[in-house]
């Protein structure tokens, strides 16, 4: 009941044969000559082995060929809808084409970035998608992955030439401001999200970028940067709804911001499309559920795409970065004049 797993060393030493020939016909190589040994030894291995139930130990054979079929997959934090969702999509990708895709949460920081990618790679993973990436930082670890020749895709998040697959960021929040501006509003503000985030960097850049055009200048203190989290959309809403002029419409980078900031609303008997203009950014389940008019940003389909540009890049094929075009879904939250 309890015997030992045969090896490959031990139906070498029953058959008198070499272990490289026993490795050869279970593992389905061929010699110099172009065979893996003569017809009557292939018999006598596979009937032994067979007998013993031997199993290919599958991650020596991994460190030996470094096909592992699997992909290491980098996020600020699986909590955030947003990454699951993503995440899911290259789950899906990823076992249809016969590969294992696991998760690492980096917590947003460069240090942790680099330890999870590293012991990844110690385990021969064949690729990374990156979700963490700061738009802000200096050449560094990505440029060493790229020297190292390691096949990594960004995902979500953008920097410079690197691969990536997002959504149109800069179209969506054009697309907010033109909603808003349409109907009125041009005392704005905007939840501006982490700084160091490409995604949230360029919905600000080119919400406030259209009001410009348009000859409306919004101030510094009415753009406020913060967590991708609740807690800060309600603190940063605090500030704003404070001022002794607030907003009459308010664009929040991701939908969890604008939802921390219906909470900082109701607490002052304020509703969203009736006494101000709420729009968030993602279109996460949530938002339809709240009538939170959001950006939809193809999330699920984000993760499918990211898997299917590392398989190329793993293969040794050209690919280019991909944006998903933004989507505004207008509801109730967003449909009211100033």
């Amino acid at each position: 009941m309890n015997r030992r797993p045969a090896t490959l060393r031990a139906i070498a030493q029953q058959l008198n044969v070499h272990v490289s020939t026993v490795s050869r016909v279970l593992n389905g190589t061929l010699d110099h000559a172009g065979r893996a040994a003569s017809k009557e030894t292939i018999e006598r291995i596979r009937t032994l082995a067979a007998s013993l139930d031997y199993q290919p130990n599958t991650h020596a054979r991994t460190l030996k060929t470094r096909h592992s079929h699997e992909i290491a997959v980098l996020v600020p934090r699986l909590s955030d809808i947003v990454l699951a969702t993503i995440y899911e999509g290259i789950d899906e990708a990823a076992s249809a084409s016969r590969y294992t895709a696991f998760v690492a949460n980096t917590l947003d920081r460069p240090e942790r970035q680099r330890e999870r990618a590293e012991r990844a790679l110690a385990r021969n993973v064949e690729g990374l998608i990156i979700s963490d990436v700061h738009c802000t930082a200096q050449p560094g670890f990505l440029e060493e992955l790229e020297e190292r020749q390691v096949p990594f895709v960004l995902v979500s998040r953008r920097r410079g030439e690197h691969c990536s697959v997002t959504s149109d960021d800069e179209m969506g929040g054009r697309l907010v401001a033109e909603h808003l501006f349409a109907q009125g509003h041009t005392r704005v503000a905007v939840i501006a999200g982490e700084p160091h985030s490409s995604n949230a960097r360029e919905r600000t850049t080119s919400f406030v970028e259209y009001y410009r055009e348009r000859g409306v200048a919004i101030a510094a203190e009415r753009v406020i940067p913060g967590h991708f989290d609740t807690e800060a959309g309600f603190s940063i809403a605090e500030r704003l709804l404070t001022h002794p002029q607030p907003p009459t419409a308010i664009f929040a980078v991701n939908d969890f911001l604008a939802i921390g900031l219906f909470g900082a609303m109701r607490n002052r008997g304020l509703v969203a499309g009736r006494d101000i203009a709420v729009v968030g950014y993602n279109d996460t389940p949530l938002a339809a559920h709240l009538q939170l008019t959001s950006i939809s940003t193809h999330m699920h389909a984000q993760g499918v795409r990211a898997v299917a540009m590392l398989l190329k890049r793993i293969a040794g094929e050209p690919v280019q970065s991909y944006r998903f075009p933004a989507l505004l879904k207008v509801r109730a939250s967003s449909l009211c004049r100033p």
